[in-house]
């Protein structure tokens, strides 16, 4: 082979060896999620490369093409492209910015990379186009879900007291005041219970969309949890205080939200308010506070504004520490029984004893009732109460009556959350069993407010306990709104007329009309009528007098220990 061959030779295997490459580097532009442009400085030579058309309509065939990019963009990204698009007059080599393409509205990243010699003269540039639309897209997302609330549009709660913080902070220093609101929907949960979830969700998402119109940049707004919002007012003023708000408040809720259903709702809003720097001096201190308030405002009746002070304080650390010292005795069983006896009309004999709980604390205080009866039904701690109650009064009947050989009626006290208990019938008739104590013997009083929650299911657990032979008392009797309609359909034996009208029987002649048709309508439904609280003659000769049958108060026996009712019962065995 010559030397002429040899050359063309290798220069067809250069050849074939650069169509290689140059097929390679087009499959590989080609398959490349982007677009890129080369430049050279040295021979000013220009090129497109990879998925151009997917991003521009427009060819780049020299160096001046390149401000084209500059009119593809949104003008509020111009500045910032021109910056690194011409890096090479700043000396720098790499560079990116994000940019939004006006026409196809599309995200885009410039990653613009300049190639420097040795004497650090430029000689070659390449500028990378990818699309990121989808991950701006996910960061925006990402973004709106880390600062504010998918159902509402407000601020979630971990940016509000961000924010909250910060008015604090400058509060702090400019010696300014902040405002802190809470807003509860009143009785939500009947709503969510009685019309299901999705109708309470788009009413809350609508009643915070009204929220939302309310905030300015000194008042800012979060979807607390559930039905309670929170409103921030820094630095109050004439148009934006939380006078001013609760006013558009009200004026908005005059007028029902009208659903997507059909439906329309009236709601009504319980308000706490707490201000710094008077009621706390911290964010999360604020909105603690104003929690408080808006539970002492529901307490006092709803639809309420409250403002938190130092009492509503005391009165709520005395509330933990009273729910605290409850667990404890729950715990350690430190309740006692006391009973009070209740006589015939006619006769004076025994009829039967109420039992009636005690407390006593570690240090030998009692508690009354009316103060951690309340405390237990609200954290639902009446449940084991109520248990041992139930338990405790049959096993003290069934010893005394073996001890003393004569029945009479232990009346028990039933909680309205109890009731509610799937297997409270059982836990019943199971103690019955097991201190071997006669059913009719054993009376359960239940109050009105068990009725107005459930009427049907605590009908049919009252039906089984009475088919069982167990006695129902109805308790209270007249301080509802409508008693007279349960008396025909319920299985009861006894009916209590309350305290409040024997206060008054003698003294008020509305009062006597009541208490006579009462004990007169009893008997005509052959149930039996029993006065509470009847504390001197005059009031007994009366109601001896209209025919009520049984007497309990403190003319006859206060509530009695263990030891002193026992002394009753053996009296009355001689007699």
């Amino acid at each position: 082979m010559n030397e002429l061959d040899y050359q063309l030779d290798h220069l067809r295997a250069v050849n074939q060896e650069l169509r290689e490459k140059e097929r390679m580097y087009q499959l590989v532009s080609k398959s490349a999620v982007g677009a890129f442009l080369y430049c050279s400085f040295e021979t000013r030579r220009i090129c497109s490369l990879g998925q151009w058309e997917e991003f521009f309509d427009f060819e780049v065939q020299e160096m001046n093409d390149i401000f084209k990019f500059l009119e593809a963009v949104d003008e509020s990204y111009v500045s910032g492209l021109r910056n690194i698009l011409f890096l090479e007059s700043q000396g720098k080599d790499t560079a990116t910015v994000e940019c939004l393409l006006k026409n196809k509205r599309v995200w885009v990243s410039f990653c613009v990379r300049v190639y420097y010699d040795e004497g650090g003269q430029p000689t070659d540039k390449v500028i990378y186009i990818s699309n990121i639309t989808k991950y701006r897209s996910q960061n925006e997302e990402l973004t709106y879900m880390a600062y504010y609330d998918s159902m509402t549009g407000l601020y979630n709660r971990n940016y509000f007291v961000r924010l909250l913080s910060e008015f604090v902070r400058e509060a702090s220093e400019y010696n300014h005041i902040i405002s802190v609101m809470i807003i509860d929907i009143d009785d939500f949960k009947n709503i969510n219970d009685g019309q299901g979830i999705m109708i309470g969700d788009e009413l809350v998402q609508q009643f915070g969309c009204f929220i939302k119109e309310l905030c300015k940049e000194n008042v800012i707004a979060c979807h607390l949890h559930s039905d309670v919002y929170c409103i921030a007012i820094h630095n109050p003023n004439k148009r934006a205080c939380v006078g001013v708000l609760h006013d558009a408040i009200q004026k908005r809720l005059r007028e029902p939200f009208k659903l997507s259903s059909g439906k329309e709702f009236t709601i009504t809003v319980s308000i706490g308010v707490a201000e710094y720097p008077d009621a706390a001096t911290s964010a999360l201190e604020l909105i603690n506070c104003a929690e408080i308030a808006v539970f002492k405002g529901k307490a006092l009746g709803k639809d309420i504004i409250h403002y938190f002070d130092a009492s509503i304080m005391e009165d709520f650390m005395g509330a933990i520490e009273l729910e605290d010292k409850l667990k404890k005795a729950i715990a350690n069983e430190n309740f006692i029984l006391y009973y009070q006896p209740q006589y015939f009309s006619g006769t004076k004999k025994l009829r039967g004893v109420e039992a009636l709980i005690r407390w006593q604390d570690e240090d030998s205080h009692f508690i009354q009732p009316s103060v951690f009866i309340p405390a237990a039904e609200k954290n639902g701690s009446i449940i084991p109460i109520g248990r041992w109650v139930v338990e405790q009064s049959i096993k003290q009947y069934a010893i005394w009556r073996r001890q003393f050989g004569f029945p009479f009626i232990m009346s028990i006290n039933i909680s309205a959350l109890q009731y509610k208990k799937d297997d409270f019938v059982d836990s019943v008739v199971n103690n019955l069993h097991k201190y071997d104590v006669s059913p009719n013997e054993i009376e359960l009083e239940i109050t009105e407010s068990v009725l107005i929650e459930d009427f049907n299911a605590v009908y049919e657990k009252i039906k089984i306990l009475k088919e069982y032979g167990i006695r129902i008392s109805l308790d209270d009797f007249g301080t509802g709104f409508s008693s007279l309609a349960y008396l025909t359909r319920l299985p009861i034996d006894t009916l209590k007329i309350d305290k409040t009208f024997i206060d008054t029987v003698l003294t008020d002649s509305a009062t006597r009309v009541i208490t006579e048709s009462i004990v007169s309508m009893v008997k005509a439904l052959k149930f039996e009528s029993i006065a509470e609280g009847v504390e001197d003659e005059a009031q007994y000769h009366y109601l001896e007098t209209i025919g009520c049958d049984v007497i309990q108060g403190y003319l006859f026996s206060r509530p009695l220990s263990p030891v002193q009712m026992e002394d009753v019962l053996r009296e009355e065995k001689v007699s």
